[in-house]
């Protein structure tokens, strides 16, 4: 039997990047280009999404914040946060399998009561992320350790969690990383596809867009060279495990 595909968003507009995200989601999936399909939302309308045609929704991270003030946001942007906006609406509706990482903190922070702001911002780098009682118990996250490294860079964050959003990890500056709604509909704030390689990679390709300062340039790359961050990219996987329907 035939496995439903995956269905992957992403919003970056360097085409490099994107690739590299696109390719560093398939590794940690382990799924196949014809098994995960990708759309650039950046690049053209979403359309009508069918959601009983995919096993699952992963959405990557990228430039956009939720918080920039309106009158800041391009036109690309408004209607991908509109596009967002109303899938979210009907995947939690539907309770239906998601995972955004980075952006999905802000495209499912902002509904039913939730707050994204510029309160808990964190730089570009690795930090240890705890779960929470919940985030052990939890089937997605449940087989990380308790504490584990994860690389992260963020403007903004959850400042209060949507209407019945369950607290899954957070780390010492953040208290939001991690959240779940109903059983199926996750975000991360950190992100769970990146290594030290295209850590350093999205440094450069994001070097005008605010994240740091451009002397702090060589010693963020040193950094992210020495951390140990190897069990972020373990949700990958598991998402496919739990969620992956023929």
């Amino acid at each position: 039997m035939t496995m439903r595909p995956f269905l992957f968003l992403g919003t970056r507009a360097e085409d490099e990047v994107a690739q590299q995200e696109y390719d560093a989601v398939l590794a940690g999936t382990g799924l196949r280009p014809d098994e995960l399909v990708r759309v650039r939302l950046e690049a053209g309308p979403l359309g009508e999404v069918n959601l009983d045609d995919w096993s699952g929704i992963i959405l990557g991270g990228g430039p956009f914040n939720m918080s920039d003030p309106d009158e800041d946001k391009a036109p690309v942007q408004h209607r991908v946060e509109a596009e967002l906006h109303d899938l979210a609406e009907r995947v939690v509706a539907t309770d239906h399998p998601f995972l955004g990482a980075c952006y999905g903190i802000g495209v499912l922070g902002t509904r039913a009561g939730g707050v994204v702001d510029r309160t808990y911002g964190e730089p570009v780098g690795a930090l240890p992320v705890r779960l929470t009682p919940a985030g052990l118990d939890d089937p997605l996250f449940g087989r990380l350790p308790e504490v584990f490294s994860a690389f992260l860079g963020h403007k903004e964050a959850v400042s209060r969690l949507p209407e019945g959003g369950v607290l899954l990890a957070s780390t010492d500056t953040c208290p939001v990383h991690a959240f779940r709604i109903g059983r199926n509909v996750y975000a991360t704030q950190f992100h769970p596809e990146l290594d030290a390689a295209a850590l350093c990679d999205r440094l450069d390709a994001y070097s005008a867009h605010g994240y740091y300062e451009p002397h702090e340039l060589e010693s963020l790359k040193a950094a992210a060279r020495e951390a140990m961050v190897i069990e972020p990219v373990r949700l990958l996987a598991r998402f496919v495990e739990l969620y992956a329907r023929t």
